[in-house]
């Protein structure tokens, strides 16, 4: 087994060159991005697109399988808790395989999935294929951000990253977009036929071209963290879900469940800690910078991806748009995201993190606040006005947060980082999602007793949900406020490097 002190200047994960190798690798590559960095973005956007691609959806799925909102929107909840309880394993996965296997079996898994999902004659079958989905999704996010870090020199990593923000953020934000335009051509299984051949191409082209980065290792994996996880979480987003369905007790105590498993996880990873063999390193969050930014991802993916599911079902359930203009209309946010990332990473390289995300932050309350004001005659122009600024505001957040929070880290802990990342980043947008559905139903419901029609009923729910958004987002402005000061040329002292 590797010494501590030999891991200081060499991170143990596959993604590792020896030092010379490494060093001379970041000269080269100092102000280019690396090969490596473009195979895995290019999948990871084509996977990652498939975490939201269902929501647009919903209202064909629910016709189809004869199934509520709150059983349809699992499709989108069970993709993100799969991954949540799937990532942590991955970095003991990228110990033990190349670079080359680790995306073989990513791609392998999700094109799998995809198949099944296709073809999937229930909706039981439907759910069982977004978890395979998703578990190939789950190891290319960490196989993403851990070499980035590896092979990225320090100050172009805010570029870099502002590429990588094209998978990581722009992919969700175009998946109801794309799944629109699909809809319009036929069944809801045109979806997953669409991308198939695309993640089969991608996964091909990956192979001929991609080089191991490193050497393999041999390590336990502690299958008690791996339960402990997986029901922690899982149990924590159902019992939210499930809360206002007709009875408080039952979705209390999986909630309360779901909290002392989490806590049962943090303490065994604490213990496991001590022989060198966590499944999750929590030493990262002693690294101040790492958990702020940990905290603010949070907050800002629970808005995010919660809010994203509301906007489809508005203009679908209540303004009668097709998924076809439903996805147009939230495009332009989807892509104004993914352009401006490239140009947020190249501002944080020159003025760091404070500048970007604090006003994004506040941005991002204000246009979650406006949103909440929509009525049932709203110019369309107006609402994809409100819908770009929150999509530029949130661009403005996560490139700078992932960089600053993972560059804080010393090298050895890159890969736990990013998992905790990862998996924190999966939980939230779950919970989030389930959180706003909670509200809109009950508000909606409580409206509809109370006299009022079911489009004003409705209409009452969205606006609640999109307040709590809003709420979820101060949060964000109160994380912001906690980041560090300087630039990212002044953080060489708190760097890996240093570490």
């Amino acid at each position: 087994m590797t010494t501590h002190t030999e891991q200081v200047n060499q991170p143990p994960t596959d993604l590792t060159k020896p030092a010379g190798a490494a060093s001379s690798a970041r000269t080269e590559q100092a102000g280019r991005t690396p090969l490596v960095i473009k195979l895995l973005v290019a999948a990871t956007f084509v996977v990652i697109l498939n975490e939201t691609i269902m929501i647009n959806a919903i209202p064909r799925l629910m016709a189809d399988f004869h199934i509520d909102a709150r059983a349809a929107q699992w499709l989108s909840t069970v993709f993100m808790l799969t991954m949540a309880a799937v990532i942590p394993v991955t970095g003991w996965f990228l110990h033990r395989v190349s670079t080359r296997t680790a995306y073989a079996v990513a791609m392998t898994t999700f094109s799998v999935g995809t198949a099944l999902a296709a073809a999937a004659p229930s909706f039981e079958v439907l759910l069982a294929a977004r978890v395979v989905q998703a578990g190939g999704t789950a190891v290319m996010m960490p196989l993403l951000m851990t070499t980035l870090m590896t092979v990225v020199p320090e100050n172009d990593r805010g570029r870099v990253m502002g590429q990588v923000t094209l998978a990581m953020s722009c992919a969700p934000a175009l998946g109801p977009a794309v799944s629109g335009m699909i809809l319009h051509l036929g069944s809801w299984r045109l979806i997953f036929a669409f991308v198939l051949p695309i993640a089969v191409l991608v996964g091909m082209a990956g192979m001929r071209q991609l080089e191991n980065v490193g050497e393999t290792e041999t390590t336990p994996i502690s299958w008690i963290s791996v339960m402990l996880a997986a029901g922690g979480f899982g149990s924590l987003v159902y019992g939210l879900s499930e809360i206002g369905s007709g009875g408080w007790t039952g979705p209390a105590l999986t909630v309360t469940a779901g909290v002392l498993l989490i806590a049962a996880f943090a303490a065994y990873q604490l213990r496991l800690q001590q022989r060198d063999m966590p499944l999750l390193d929590l030493r990262t969050l002693r690294h101040r910078t790492f958990a702020v930014s940990l905290l603010l991802m949070t907050a800002g993916f629970m808005a995010f991806l919660g809010s994203m599911i509301l906007l489809p079902l508005y203009l679908q359930d209540l303004r009668g748009l097709s998924e076809l203009e439903t996805g147009l209309l939230v495009m332009p946010g989807g892509l104004a995201m993914g352009l401006l990332g490239p140009q947020v990473g190249k501002l944080y390289d020159r003025v760091g993190a404070r500048p970007l995300v604090i006003p994004g932050a506040i941005g991002m309350v204000v246009a979650l606040a406006a949103l909440s004001r929509i009525g049932s005659t709203t110019p369309y122009p107006v609402i994809v006005a409100f819908h770009v600024a929150l999509m530029i505001c949130l661009a403005a957040i996560f490139t700078p947060v992932f960089t600053v929070g993972l560059g804080d880290l010393p090298s050895e802990l890159y890969s736990h980082g990013s998992s905790l990342l990862g998996t924190l980043q999966q939980v939230a947008g779950a919970i989030g999602t389930a959180a706003l559905i909670v509200v809109l139903e009950n508000r909606s419901a409580h409206l509809v007793s109370a006299g009022a029609t079911q489009p004003d009923g409705f209409l009452g729910g969205l606006q609640w949900a999109f307040a709590l958004a809003a709420l979820m987002g101060v949060a964000v402005v109160a994380s912001a406020l906690l980041l560090p000061a300087h630039k990212p040329d002044g953080a060489a002292a708190s760097g890996p490097a240093h570490h």
